[in-house]
């Protein structure tokens, strides 16, 4: 009874600390995916136009350095939420729960397509999963792009692209890389590494960089999301794969064989102490921000279905736990 005692004293000198830092901090603080940053911000904004809340702060730190953040503990030096260009893992939900951050909402933003781009000078590039497994898997020989395969260009194989604390690597590590070794043939398709030998060259989380080095060397290919690539239309174009070509529509479809889901977690723990947070996911679930017309179409998401949609909107405004039976 005692122990039972000193812990219920111990969770309410928490509440209590919690509360009291709150008053550090009016802004709500968002972390995560740079490529869920743009839409985001875009809800950040209007959230702070539309409300009297202050407008939240938002940083783009890559999916996986947010989601460390997010689930190194509760408080104010903590952020409130995390964006993801892929699902948590379940070694980040167990890291969560080991922290303190028990109980966490899981919300799906839409989809996005990963895309392989090149500048818009350059020649138009297509490309199989299985060509561009064999010219970006550790150990490949190849060097150019015509010895992986005599109908691509003899051009030298040059790929910018996310580093590993990027959502956007982990999904194209395994939509595209595993996806391609599937296609080849190949027994043995897990854990599949990107060759590190010049080829492949990370790039950072700031998508932009990627696109001006582009721009200044016609035979490089950038790895991004799709929404990106829509922003940047003017100065880039994707290259089809599989013969499918990166659209918005290809991607809604399940046509394009390189897309995913986005998503963003929030700390409940942090709901009612932290101001705003509450409406803040309200409005990004909103018909006006994701439904089939919302304005963040115009920054390239793809929206889920209308079905879809209305569950993602009830969980995410009734703050769902999120389990360990979800992974």
């Amino acid at each position: 009874m005692n122990k039972l005692r000193i812990g219920a004293a111990f969770a309410a000198l928490a509440t209590v600390a919690m509360a009291g830092e709150a008053a550090a901090r009016d802004q709500i603080r968002i972390v995560g995916s740079s490529t869920v940053f743009p839409f985001s911000t875009a809800v950040a904004e209007a959230f702070g136009r539309n409300t009297d809340f202050p407008t939240p702060v938002v940083e783009s730190t890559g999916s996986g350095g947010g989601l460390k953040l997010f689930c190194a503990g509760v408080g104010v030096d903590h952020p409130d939420i995390t964006n993801a260009s892929r699902r948590m893992k379940k070694s980040e939900f167990e890291t969560c729960q080991a922290n303190g951050v028990s109980d966490i909402t899981e919300v799906v933003v839409g989809f996005d397509g990963i895309v392989i781009a090149n500048a818009k000078s350059a020649a138009d590039f297509s490309v199989t999963l299985a060509q561009v497994y064999e010219a970006l898997k550790a150990g490949s020989a190849a060097t150019m792009w015509s010895d992986v395969d005599p109908s691509l260009p003899a051009q030298k194989i040059e790929v910018l692209g996310p580093p590993p604390t990027s959502g956007t690597r982990d999904a194209f590590e395994e939509l595209a890389m595993e996806g391609g070794c599937k296609a080849s043939g190949a027994e043995d398709c897990k854990h599949i590494e990107i060759r590190d030998d010049g080829a492949y060259i990370e790039a950072g989380e700031n998508d932009n960089l990627i696109v001006a080095k582009l721009e200044a060397n016609p035979n490089a290919l950038g790895v991004f999301g799709f929404s990106f690539l829509d922003q940047n239309a003017d100065k880039i174009k994707g290259a089809s794969v599989d013969g499918v070509e990166p659209t918005f529509e290809n991607i809604a479809s399940g046509d394009y064989p390189v897309s995913r889901s986005l998503y963003f977690y929030v700390k409940k723990a942090h709901v009612g102490v932290i101001p705003g947070i509450e409406e803040y996911v309200a409005e990004f679930v909103s018909d006006d921000a994701t439904g089939e017309d919302g304005y963040l179409l115009d920054r390239g998401l793809i929206p889920l279905p209308e079905e879809a949609h209305i569950a993602n909107k009830t969980a995410a405004t009734e703050l769902t736990n999120l389990t360990a039976e979800a992974f």
